[in-house]
């Protein structure tokens, strides 16, 4: 027909993907302008490839509200190198050192780690790794239980499902904001039965003190947040560090960033996120991760969301049953 321009479907294909590449671009230099790859101050997360050690030097002193991490376990994983363990103790102590120098006075330190194993036998690292906080007379608030139901099976011990958080502050006086991260309450509607309160409620409705033992899934194959990272921080554990233990706009820290959950739950929550990771195929998933993050498209499983939701029915006990006739009880019957 005159007048009509005829083009080829490959060349329309090969504009859609000039364009589609345009766009991945575009989005990179975004990318870049929310993240920095190197240490600045102006307000921004920073990822950096490369040494925590030589990275952490770049950091002043007295920078950083909260420090939040979880070191090899000298275990020989792939993104590792099994050494002696007094070489291991040495090269902690060194990151550890500097990790303090750079933590505020009402900052905090949470370092999370398993067990070593040698020859068969388990050699705890929190235990191991102690002395080196008290060295700096930082105190101990709490060691927390992180308890997981998955995990390597033992058979000639019991099978490890539990790893521990070591929670130092520098000072008595150090952030602590328990409200925001309460969890729901067991009985939430139970009452004073006697006294001048009551019929008032006993509990508190913004919820409960989660205690130090937190159960929280690990980030296994089915989990929504799963990369390639084959230890990966859940996105839960780091957020209930971050809200209770700093506020908005607090600078916090992973000198071991791995797939990068602490600067990506930093950024969900309004603090900026710092960290380094040495391997670049992990450090490529951190950014990502932070981006996504900053653009409220990070993928990941709710706080205080139940471990175990079955649809199991329920079952009136019969009325004959003389020892609950006192009771309309309900109890679930497994399917």
């Amino acid at each position: 027909m005159h007048g009509e321009v005829v083009v080829e479907s490959e060349t329309v294909n090969n504009m859609q993907n000039e364009a589609n590449m345009l766009r991945c671009t575009m989005n990179l230099l975004t990318q870049a302008q929310k993240i920095a790859s190197t240490y600045t101050d102006s307000g921004i997360p920073v990822l950096y490839n490369g040494s925590c050690y030589e990275f952490i030097k770049t950091i002043p002193d007295s920078a950083v509200k909260l420090i939040i991490t979880s070191p090899p376990y000298n275990i020989g994983k792939q993104y590792e190198k099994k050494h002696d363990l007094q070489d291991y103790y040495a090269m902690q102590e060194l990151i550890i050192d500097e990790c303090i120098r750079i933590l505020q006075d009402d900052g905090s330190i949470c370092w999370q780690v398993g067990n070593y194993v040698e020859k068969s036998s388990i050699i705890p690292l929190d235990i191991l790794l102690y002395p080196i906080f008290a060295k700096h007379n930082l105190k101990l608030r709490n060691r927390i239980i992180w308890h997981f139901g998955h995990g390597l099976h033992a058979s000639k011990r019991f099978s490890g499902r539990y790893e521990t958080i070591l929670w130092f502050t520098k000072t008595d006086n150090y952030t602590f904001n328990l409200d925001a991260v309460r969890v729901p309450q067991k009985y939430p509607n139970k009452k004073y039965f006697k006294g001048n309160r009551k019929g008032e409620f006993s509990c508190n409705p913004l919820g409960k003190n989660p205690s130090d033992v937190w159960e929280i899934p690990n980030v296994k194959n089915n989990h929504v947040e799963k990369t390639i990272h084959p230890c990966q921080f859940p996105v839960e554990l780091v957020e209930r560090l971050i809200l209770s233990m700093t506020n908005e706009n607090d600078m916090v820290f992973d000198p071991y960033l791995g797939a990068g959950t602490t600067t990506a739950a930093a950024a969900k929550n309004n603090r900026i996120g710092i960290g380094c990771e040495i391997l670049k195929e992990y450090y490529d998933i951190a950014v990502e991760r932070t981006s996504q993050a900053l653009n409220g498209e990070l993928k990941t499983r709710p706080m205080n969301k139940p471990i175990y939701n079955p649809d199991i029915p329920y079952r009136t006990i019969p009325e004959e049953d003389s020892q609950h006739s006192l009771f309309e009880e309900v109890y679930r019957v497994a399917k």
